[in-house]
């Protein structure tokens, strides 16, 4: 839903038809999962609980949700049929926050009347794919002579108590609320000073996607703990969830047996890109690399490639230029033809073909590239990413900065006094 329109109260929702992008019918809307957060800031709408045509309920996130209306909703397609299991952070909307009883709030703070939930609203927030629960349709009960029964009224979800979660709990449910607009860098240096009992305990409570960025920002011992305290299939999703260069580098200090079990447990397409990134030496450009960089055929437009550097879940590095290619799309691709860079990207019309404005005078680096050759290449064309291209001219993936920084390192930079200064200046 685009920012200003209309909000979609949930009640309309519930039973609607979900359908991938060519119009197929993935399955019906059961509920919706809502995080609350401390005081009486609004929940975070995390996604969907789908009934699938075999009656299994599975979770399927806003993130994976391209469109939202009364009568349908649209999902990328890509959807985890793995049953849906609720955390200790997640409420349902439909089944636990409709028909509670809650109090309104005056202007002074001050809690009144008690009043019946009939309906939540969500609205999607601007320049933004993050959706929130913004207003509450209630039912007054009895009140003074001037009042009729059954009055109903929309009020700010600030406007009501009995929702949110207590200031002072130290529950992990409290705590994951309170470091919910922490950086995952910050999060992950405030998780290795927990205790491990309350470690395995945060971790449970946050979602796979805020686990898979904390533990990409953790030393390689507390990865591990977590990862062997998570039961298998919630290890496969926040895996999944993880850069798959960042989950390479994780199996690859796993037992070979749960290595192999986590691996089975992932989606083919996610393993498969895991499996081919573990094939190579560690401190290598292909070790290095993501196989997840922005792929544009020659006859997209600049138009198009903006729309894709857009994405909020891109990393600036990897943002920061298309690689162009021959098809398939994914990689391995076709034959690689060269890159774009952001800059370039703004100074062409919408409409020029990218394929009209490679740089293909770079050259790639090979897979095998070691380390300090791969150093050395950034520092000399000034880089903050580079594509990896095989002997057969296919493009593998793109080596970022961040990557060659994280393996330059000590390999305690994560613990030194740096992250410790940055929760503080935060």
């Amino acid at each position: 839903m685009a920012a200003g329109a209309p909000r979609i109260f949930v009640s309309h929702l519930a039973g609607v038809p979900v359908f991938d992008p060519v119009g197929d019918q993935v399955g019906r809307v059961s509920d919706l999962v809502a995080m609350l957060r401390v005081g009486r800031r609004p929940p975070r709408l995390l996604g969907m609980v789908v009934e699938v045509l075999s009656r299994r309920r599975v979770f399927v996130p806003m993130t994976r949700i391209t469109g939202v209306e009364s009568g349908q909703v649209i999902t990328t397609g890509v959807v985890n049929m793995r049953r849906f299991e609720q955390r200790p952070t997640e409420r349902l909307v439909l089944g636990e926050l409709l028909d509670r009883r809650v109090r309104l709030v005056g202007p002074d703070g001050r809690e009144g009347e008690e009043v019946t939930v009939l309906d939540v609203s969500i609205q999607q927030l601007p320049a933004r794919r993050d959706w929130e629960i913004d207003k509450v349709f209630v039912r007054r009960g009895k009140g003074g002579a001037l009042r009729r029964k059954g009055e109903t009224l929309t009020v700010e979800w600030s406007s009501v108590s009995g929702f949110s979660l207590e200031e002072h709990g130290q529950g992990a449910e409290n705590l994951v609320a309170t470091f919910e607009k922490l950086r995952p860098a910050d999060l992950a240096n405030v998780l290795h000073h927990l205790s491990p009992k309350r470690r395995a305990e945060v971790a449970a409570a946050l979602d796979d996607d805020r686990l898979a960025d904390v533990l990409e920002e953790l030393p390689e011992d507390d990865q591990i703990e977590i990862l062997g305290k998570l039961k298998e299939e919630r290890a496969a999703d926040v895996l999944e969830a993880m850069d798959p260069d960042d989950a390479a580098d994780l199996l690859s200090e796993l037992p070979e047996e749960d290595k192999e079990r986590l691996l089975t447990l992932m989606r083919p397409d996610d393993a498969a890109d895991v499996r081919r990134l573990m094939a190579y030496e560690e401190r290598t450009a292909g070790g290095l690399m993501t196989t997840e960089p922005i792929v544009l055929r020659p006859d997209a437009t600049v138009a198009d490639a903006l729309a894709r550097v857009r994405q909020q879940d891109l990393s600036p590095a990897l943002a920061a230029q298309v690689y162009v290619c021959r098809p398939p799309d994914e990689t391995p691709t076709g034959k690689y033809l060269g890159t774009v860079h952001f800059q370039r990207l703004l100074r062409d019309p919408p409409f020029t073909l990218v394929g009209a404005l490679v740089d293909s005078d770079l050259p790639p680096l090979g897979p095998a590239t070691p380390l300090p050759a791969v150093t050395s290449y950034f520092a000399a064309y000034n880089l903050v990413a580079a594509p990896v291209v095989d002997e057969s001219g296919s493009l593998l993936g793109a080596v970022t900065v961040d990557d060659v920084l994280d393996h330059l390192l000590p390999e305690d930079w994560r613990e030194t006094e740096f992250h410790e200064e940055g929760v503080q200046g935060g």
